[in-house]
């Protein structure tokens, strides 16, 4: 069995001659929070609605659950849910009427509702006019109809869009809480690389419709060559010891010294020494690069 809850192989889409998708392979392991990043227009949400089978992708492009998505569309479907663009909410029926039609839909009994309620955060909402919602509150009743049938699988397509920066919390806390308390794999679309670096445990970064970087978190972060920075007194002696110790010493002001950042345990390691040389460090900082520069870096070398 595969590890991962979505994978495609070498995907290419296109609508008459223009390619949407260019043998795109995105591997999604279970139980992950995948960042799938991009500019508008770099073929993110039309990735979702290929894994969605709204659009038809060609023969064993595409896996689900490790099946291929064509021929097991019905059974993968049950175990999915998604927001693509807006939720699909009636405004004239309340939060619970609004989940209560979707149970009638599915053909699961009506407790459910509230239970998705609380799960997303409505409960005191419930019985609120829809079109009453503020845009956060939307998103999540939104979300909460994509979790009415227990999904394994979520794909969010940007769920935080024109949210203000309360419902962005709200929609990140809610995803964390999914992976992490209730198990499970949560494919996320953004254009906001600081929004998917607080969530992801995963980034596929495309562009153009070709992924150009797929990895974990902290995979991406080194690929930004991170710094160190470190302040300590008598920053004469402390850089001369510090590189008498083979360290590259990038920057040096009156108050601290920057070296490259390679691991946590090397930053420890480099603090001991310090403090057993009988300096006195005030602060180590590891200062990364925000995912804009990142971006900015790996589509310029591509």
């Amino acid at each position: 069995m595969s590890n991962y809850a979505i994978e495609t192989v070498g995907l290419n889409f296109n609508f008459g001659q223009q390619t949407i998708v260019k043998d795109l392979s995105l591997q999604v392991p279970k139980g992950s929070i995948y960042g799938f990043l991009g500019p508008n227009g770099a073929g993110k949400t039309t990735t979702i609605k290929i894994l969605l089978n709204l659009l038809k992708s060609p023969a064993d492009q595409v896996f689900v659950f490790g099946k291929e998505i064509n021929n097991n569309r019905i059974a993968i479907l049950k175990r999915v849910g998604a927001l693509v663009e807006q939720p699909a909410i009636y405004g004239h029926l309340t939060g619970r009427e609004n989940l209560i039609n979707r149970c009638i839909l599915l053909g699961i009994k009506k407790t459910k509702a509230d239970e998705m309620l609380a799960l997303a955060g409505l409960t005191e909402a419930a019985n609120k006019k829809a079109s009453k919602y503020s845009l956060g509150m939307k998103q999540r009743l939104g979300i909460a109809q994509a979790l009415i049938s227990d999904p394994e699988l979520l794909l969010l397509d940007e769920p935080t869009n024109g949210l203000d920066p309360n419902g962005i919390i709200e929609v990140r806390n809610l995803m964390i809480d999914l992976a992490t308390k209730h198990g499970k794999t949560i494919l996320v679309s953004s254009h906001l690389l600081a929004e998917i670096e607080r969530t992801a445990t995963h980034v596929g970064i495309i562009n153009k419709g070709q992924l150009l970087f797929q990895g974990t978190i902290e995979e991406l972060h080194l690929l930004s060559k991170p710094l160190l920075e470190i302040e300590v007194n008598n920053i004469e002696n402390a850089s001369a010891l510090i590189a008498k110790t083979g360290y590259e010493i990038i920057a040096q002001t009156d108050k601290k010294i920057t070296v490259p950042f390679t691991s946590s345990q090397k930053s420890g390691e480099l603090n001991t020494l310090l403090v057993q040389n009988g300096f006195t460090v005030s602060s180590l900082y590891q200062q990364k690069k925000d995912l804009e520069n990142l971006f900015l870096d790996i589509t310029k070398t591509n």
